[in-house]
């Protein structure tokens, strides 16, 4: 899955601005947790008592599919973490000293850590978590637990916990390195880098039109001294928890909208039983081509962020229905697909002849599951698959009642008055940010994925390591580009030619600084959306330095973004694209790598000891994810169900134990 990450917007950033959306309840308490470098929000699910019961059903038996995919995440994510996760709440659940002491303290924002990252390694950074409790607090916890409490642990899991030495790094990019052998994650075993590549390589045949997605559903091993594959499916690795997930899939065929619907729903169930991966291409052209149906749903081995070569795809999974007076802005956009390719600054040998079925809405979600929880995207572009893309067209989503709940959570938080530059800018930001944020998002997923073409031959995996950082700066540049165009205000999307600046100012602030709080001191940017916003704003700074379009302007000791020419700046937005674009087209992994590297890595250590000493004093988290709302069944006399109602009460803590209590897909 192509997705635009939380981060890109305005609120996550601490920007507050003025939303548009209407909210069901104006007194929602959106913030329900925080700790450590993290705020858990929730959102509402506007709309839902408007759908039909028939719809009502769809939604809560998908839901219940997505929440029985959730042990498969934290599984990829590292081989120890579901015992792991069995331990701590045993210990949690158990526990009889003082709950005030620092060293339970300590325990339980250990535990919360885990939870939210879906594993002991930091959900965005990769890196593992320390904990600030004892190894011996936790060996008396743990002996003290009654019987039956816990699976007996391995002696690996405490190592796990306490040697920095050990899993040290969930996903390794660092140049120059085995990043199989060097990440934690439980995605390769026994084998080396260059191994599972020559592997692939030896399967892929460069002249096939319609490649599978090689590696997508698939746990790399040596058995015998020979590399081979076991497979994610029903009779196969996490067979046990792939059997709810059908059973919950097969309920809801029964209620799905049209026969089209069910065909998608029974083609996915096909995929799970046998893991064949052109029966995965199947089920993605009969989704792909479904435009009618009002909820949607993803579900399954989608986004390769978390493999270290970008293959393997994390388990995860999002409910959804549109929200059908917000999505006029995307269907206008989609329906002047063919417009906005015909026009991009990239050469024409890479654009697309004919844009094939680009379909877009503005939804709203109604649960979050596997790698889309607690952390979750606001914008979502699939298939994958660039042939499926060409021939059938994809799919792209913004995720609003997401967007709105981390823009209210974010109001009043003190960011304007630290980090941006005037009260003429902060007007313009707290006037527009929040619809062309909204718009970029659209941009991003409806076109920015869909545009272009890779040349015939070209491997969709030559970009390697750098492919993902490569495709969202390809994707944030397009949308950029177009934010500025005279057409926005022609498609009636913005009501004002000026209204884009406040996208731009925000995207290089964020580029440039504000998105370090999220680095600790010494470190690189590694996480592929973060590179790719480096890349973008460190580039345009540098190669406009000349005209001096982006200026670094030190008031009162501190450093501020100030952009002298946005139109100067728009210009090298399209220069950029076109070479991005052209670097994506013909799988020039040299070149890749080299604007990564230059651009996307490195920071200066000076603007991140500011950006973290500005940042401290607000108490803003740089993260933020969500609980999910609770669907409860109203029941007649005779067992059927009269209604699905939703409910918003439920607490971090409270829902986490339940998930892991009435969904155990793998630690039954």
């Amino acid at each position: 899955m192509r997705k635009i990450t939380a981060m890109a917007t305005a609120a996550l950033i601490g920007i507050s601005t003025s939303s548009m959306y209407a909210n069901e309840d104006k007194n929602f308490n959106y913030v329900t947790d925080r700790f450590a470098d993290i705020e858990v929000l929730r959102y509402q699910v506007p709309g839902f008592n408007e759908l039909s019961l028939q719809q009502k059903k769809l939604v809560y038996y998908l839901t219940e599919a997505a929440l029985w995919g959730r042990d498969i995440l934290w599984d990829q994510n590292y081989k120890y973490n579901l015992p792991l996760r069995q331990m701590l709440e045993a210990v949690y659940l158990n526990y009889d000293g003082d709950r005030n002491s620092d060293e339970y303290k300590a325990f339980e924002k250990y535990l919360k850590q885990v939870w939210f990252a879906n594993g002991i390694h930091h959900h965005y950074s990769n890196d593992k978590f320390t904990p600030e409790f004892s190894r011996e607090f936790l060996e008396k916890e743990v002996a003290k637990l009654p019987e039956g409490a816990y699976t007996p642990v391995k002696a690996e899991i405490f190592e796990a916990i306490f040697n920095p030495a050990v899993a040290a790094k969930k996903v390794n990019q660092a140049a120059g390195e085995d990043l199989v052998v060097t990440s934690a994650n439980n995605l390769y075993e026994g084998v080396t880098q260059q191994e599972v590549e020559d592997y692939y390589n030896a399967l892929k045949n460069p002249s096939d039109p319609t490649p599978i997605s090689y590696g997508l559903n698939t746990r790399v091993v040596k058995e015998n001294g020979k590399v081979t594959e076991q497979v994610y499916k029903i009779g196969g690795l996490y067979g046990e928890a792939i059997e709810k997930i059908v059973e919950n899939l097969s309920e809801a065929a029964k209620y799905a909208e049209n026969d089209r619907q069910k065909a998608i729903i029974e083609a996915l169930i096909e995929f799970y039983k046998n893991g064949d991966l052109k029966q995965f291409d199947t089920y993605s052209i009969l989704w792909a081509e479904d435009t009618d149906s009002q909820v949607d749903f993803i579900n399954g081995f989608i986004e390769s962020y978390g493999d270290p070569l970008g293959m393997t795809g994390a388990w995860e999974s999002i409910v959804n229905f549109k929200n059908i007076p917000a999505s006029h802005r995307t269907e206008v956009l989609s329906k002047s697909a063919q417009w906005f390719e015909d026009n991009s600054p990239v050469d024409k040998s890479f654009k697309k002849d004919k844009v094939k079925g680009v379909s877009a809405k503005v939804i709203t979600a109604a649960i979050l599951a596997g790698d889309s929880y607690p952390a979750t995207p606001i914008g979502i572009n699939l298939p994958n698959a660039n042939w499926i893309r060409a021939a059938h067209g994809s799919k792209s989503v913004t995720i609003e009642n997401i967007t709105d709940a981390y823009d209210k959570a974010s109001q009043g938080n003190g960011f304007n008055e630290e980090f941006v530059i005037d009260q003429p800018t902060t007007e313009l930001l707290e006037k527009y940010l929040f619809i062309t944020d909204n718009l970029h998002t659209d941009l991003h997923e409806c076109l920015g994925h869909g545009s272009g073409k890779l040349l015939p031959g070209v491997d969709p995996d030559a970009l390697k390591a750098h492919g993902s950082t490569i495709e969202e700066a390809r994707a944030d540049l397009f949308a950029l580009y177009y934010l500025a165009d005279p057409k926005m205000i022609e498609l009636g999307l913005l009501d004002n030619p000026d209204a884009y600046k406040a996208e731009y100012y925000k995207y290089i602030l964020n580029g440039m600084m504000t998105q370090l709080m999220r680095i600790e001191p010494g470190k690189d940017v590694e996480e592929a959306h973060m590179r790719n916003r480096k890349l973008i704003a460190e580039w345009a700074y540098r190669h406009g330095q000349k005209d001096n379009v982006i200026e670094l302007v030190k008031k009162d000791g501190k450093t501020y973004i100030k952009i002298n020419d946005y139109e100067a700046l728009r210009n090298l937005f399209g220069e950029l694209l076109a070479e991005i674009q052209r670097i994506r087209s013909t799988g020039d992994y040299p070149a890749a790598c080299e604007l990564v590297e230059e651009y996307a890595v490195k920071v200066d250590p000076a603007i991140h000891k500011e950006v973290l000493d500005r940042y401290a004093h607000l108490n803003i988290a740089p993260y933020k994810g969500f609980v999910n709302p609770v669907y409860h069944t109203v029941k007649d006399s005779d067992g059927n169900i009269t209604d699905i109602q939703v409910t918003y009460t439920e607490e971090y803590p409270e829902q986490m134990l339940r998930y892991g209590r009435e969904y155990p897909g793998l630690t039954r």
